[in-house]
C-alpha cells in the first residue's frame, strides 16, 4: 500500500512488514484455533470411550445383587431370634484409581497389619476396577481406613449372618459362607428352596423377607444342649446327642449333636467329630430295636401281649449261641421280655412273626431309606436286603444293622401316636396340615401295648428305665434303653459302646417321643455303671424333669393313671406284667 501527498515526494512503502506481522498473527490465531478444535476433540473422545465402556456389574465374578443380598430371619416356634442379618462393612479398591501403591500398601498395614504385604501391593496393582481387600470389618475399622485418605479405597455395606444362640442349635442352622449363602443345615435348605433365587433375582435386598418360623423351641432346646454337655463331662463321653419331636405333627422340638460348632465361626465346623449324629451317623441301636420288634410282632397278630417265651437256655447258630446279658433263665412273659431286655426272648418273638414278615416290617417303617428331613446332612441307614436266621435274630435285638437317632425316633412317634408314621420337620405343622401326611403302619391297639410296655420298663420292678423315672417322676415317661457294643478291630468290644434311651411322654397322653445318645460313657462313680439306663436314662430324666413345665405338661403322682395303662388282657395277668 502506497500514501501519497501534494506537498510531500513519494511515500516509504511500509507494505512488506505489515503484511508479515499480518500474516504471523492469522498464523497464530489458525495454530490457536487448531490447538482448541484438538483439544475439544481430545477430551470429546475420551467422553466417547468412557461411554462406551460397560458398567461392572460383577464383584469379582459374582453378582452385587447376590452379594449385597441379606437372608430371611429364623425364628424358633416362639418367635425368638435364631438367626439374623447384621450390616457390616468391607473394603474394595479400585487399582486403576491407586496413584501411589506403595504409599497405599503402607497405610493399610497400621490398620490392618494382618495383611501380607506382598499379597496386598499384587492385590492394588494394576488396572482392575474392583478387588476385595477385607471383607466383614468392626465400623472401627472402618473409621481407621477412611481417616487414611487413600484414593482408589473404598467400602461397601454387606450383609452378614448373626445366630444369637452360638453353638446352642448349630446343627439345626447350620450357617452361610462369606457371600451370606448357605452351605449348612437349613440355612443350606433354604437356599434350595427359594433364598437364592430371590437374591438372584436381586429381591433379597434389604430386610424385607418375611421370617421363617421354624418348629424348634429354643426353651427346649437350650435345656437339651446344656444336659448333653453335662452328659459329656459327668460320663467322660466322646460324644452326645439328643432329639425330641412332637408324635403327632412330626415337629422337631429339639435337636442337639455335640461335639457342635459355632456357627458365627463356620470354620469351627471343621472340628474332628462335630457332624450331626442325629441325622448324619449311622448306628447299632441295640436294644431299643427291641421296641421295633415287638411293634412288629404283635401288630402282626403271630404274638399276642399274653404270650411267654422260653429263655431257659442261650440260642444256638451254628457254632454261635447268643444268650441274655444279664439273664433271667426261665420262662418269660412277653412283658418280662421286654423289660428285661432279653435278647433270647425278643428272638423267639422275632422267628414267631418270621424272618421274612420282620424284614418287611423294617421296611414300612422306613429303615432301609433316607428319612424324609429337610438337614442336608443325612446318611442312608445299612440294613440288609434279606436276613439269614442268625441275621434275623441279631437285628431283632439291634445288632447287624446301623440307623441314624431320626430313625428311631421318627418310629417312636409312630409306635406311641396310634400307629401313624409322620415324617419329621423343622419348620411348623398343625395337626390339620399333618394328618393328609400319616401312613398307618400299626393298628392303635398295638400302639396301646407298646406304650404300656415301654411305661413297664420305667417303673416296672427291674426295668431298665427306674433311673430315668426317678429324676422325671410324675411325668409318666416310659421307654427303651440300648446299649450297642462297638467294633473295634473287628471284635465287639465291651468297654465301648454307644448308649441309647428311647422314650414317650406322657404316656397317658402321649405328645412327645425322644431319644437321647451318651457315646462310649465311662461310670459317674463307683455305684454306678456304664450302660444306657445309668447314663443315656439318666440324661433323659433330667430334660423330661425341666422341659415338661415349660410345655404345660403338669406332674400326676397317680398310680391310678398308670394303671389305665395296663392293656385290659393283663389286667389280672401273670406277675411281671404289672406296674410293680
Amino acid at each position: 500500500m502506497a500514501v501519497i501527498g501534494d506537498n510531500f515526494g513519494p511515500t516509504i512503502a511500509l507494505e512488506g512488514a505489515r503484511k508479515a506481522r499480518g500474516n504471523l498473527t492469522q498464523a497464530r490465531i489458525r495454530w490457536m484455533i487448531l490447538a482448541i478444535v484438538l483439544g475439544f476433540g481430545l477430551v470429546g473422545g475420551r467422553l466417547v470411550q468412557l461411554g462406551m465402556v460397560e458398567n461392572d456389574t460383577t464383584i469379582e465374578g459374582q453378582a452385587r445383587d447376590v452379594i449385597t443380598a441379606t437372608r430371611p430371619p429364623i425364628l424358633d416356634r416362639n418367635g425368638l431370634e435364631m438367626a439374623v442379618d447384621i450390616r457390616v462393612p468391607s473394603l474394595f479398591a479400585e487399582p486403576r484409581r491407586i496413584i501411589d501403591v506403595e504409599e497405599a500398601v503402607q497405610k493399610l498395614r497400621t490398620v490392618l497389619p494382618d495383611l501380607d504385604e506382598d499379597w496386598l501391593r499384587n492385590r492394588l496393582t494394576g488396572d482392575k476396577g474392583f478387588v476385595w481387600v477385607q471383607r466383614e470389618l468392626s465400623p472401627a475399622i472402618q473409621d481407621k481406613i477412611m481417616g487414611l485418605g487413600i484414593p482408589g479405597i473404598d467400602f461397601i455395606t454387606e450383609s452378614k449372618r448373626f445366630y444369637p444362640g452360638m453353638t446352642e442349635a448349630s446343627h439345626i442352622l447350620g450357617s452361610t459362607n462369606i457371600d451370606n449363602q448357605g452351605i449348612a443345615g437349613i440355612e443350606r435348605h433354604m437356599d434350595g428352596e427359594n433364598v437364592a433365587l430371590l437374591q438372584e433375582l436381586g429381591l433379597a435386598r434389604g430386610n424385607a423377607l418375611a421370617p421363617v418360623e421354624l418348629s424348634v423351641d429354643m426353651r427346649v432346646q437350650h435345656v437339651m444342649h446344656e444336659q448333653l454337655v453335662d452328659a459329656m463331662t459327668r460320663y467322660q463321653a466322646i460324644a452326645a446327642a439328643g432329639v425330641m419331636v412332637d408324635i403327632h405333627t412330626g415337629e422337631v422340638i429339639a435337636l442337639a449333636s455335640l461335639p457342635d460348632f459355632n456357627p458365627n465361626d463356620p470354620k469351627s465346623a471343621l472340628v474332628k467329630d462335630s457332624f450331626n449324629r442325629i441325622t448324619s451317623g449311622i448306628f447299632e441301636p441295640g436294644s431299643i430295636f427291641k421296641t421295633v420288634t415287638m411293634a412288629g410282632a404283635l401288630d402282626s397278630g403271630a404274638v399276642r401281649i399274653t404270650d411267654q417265651f422260653d429263655a431257659r437256655f442261650g440260642i444256638r447258630f451254628g457254632r454261635f449261641t447268643i444268650d441274655d446279658f444279664h439273664g433271667k433263665h426261665r420262662i418269660l412273659s412277653l412283658p418280662e421280655v421286654f423289660k428285661f431286655s432279653s435278647n433270647i426272648g425278643t428272638i423267639r418273638v422275632m422267628q414267631a412273626m418270621g424272618k421274612d414278615n420282620f424284614r418287611t416290617f423294617l421296611s414300612t417303617m422306613g429303615f432301609d431309606q433316607r428319612v424324609p428331613f429337610e438337614l442336608p446332612e443325612m446318611r442312608v441307614p445299612t440294613v440288609p436286603k434279606s436276613f439269614s436266621e442268625v441275621g434275623a435274630a441279631t437285628a431283632s435285638f439291634g445288632h447287624g444293622l446301623s440307623v441314624s437317632p431320626l430313625h428311631m425316633v421318627t418310629a417312636y412317634s409312630a409306635f406311641v401316636n396310634g400307629g401313624n408314621y409322620i415324617p419329621p420337620t423343622l419348620y411348623k405343622r398343625s395337626v390339620a396340615e399333618s394328618e393328609p401326611l400319616y401312613r398307618q403302619v400299626i393298628q392303635p391297639a398295638t400302639s396301646e401295648a407298646i406304650r404300656y410296655l415301654m411305661r413297664l420298663n420305667a417303673i416296672g420292678s427291674g426295668g431298665s428305665g427306674g433311673q430315668m423315672n426317678k429324676l422325671a417322676l410324675g411325668f409318666r415317661v416310659g421307654g427303651k434303653t440300648g446299649t450297642a457294643e462297638k467294633v473295634v478291630d473287628g471284635r465287639y468290644s465291651s468297654s465301648k459302646v454307644t448308649n441309647f434311651f428311647g422314650s414317650a411322654f406322657p404316656l397317658d397322653n402321649p405328645r412327645y417321643a425322644m431319644v437321647i445318645m451318651v457315646d462310649e460313657p465311662k461310670a459317674e462313680n463307683a455305684q454306678t455303671g456304664t450302660t444306657a439306663g445309668w447314663n443315656a436314662g439318666q440324661v433323659t430324666g433330667r430334660i423330661v424333669q425341666r422341659i415338661a413345665p415349660m410345655l404345660g405338661i403338669a406332674p400326676d403322682f397317680s398310680p391310678l393313671v398308670d394303671d389305665s395303662l395296663v392293656p385290659a388282657a393283663l389286667r389280672n395277668g401273670p406277675p411281671g406284667s404289672q406296674f410293680n
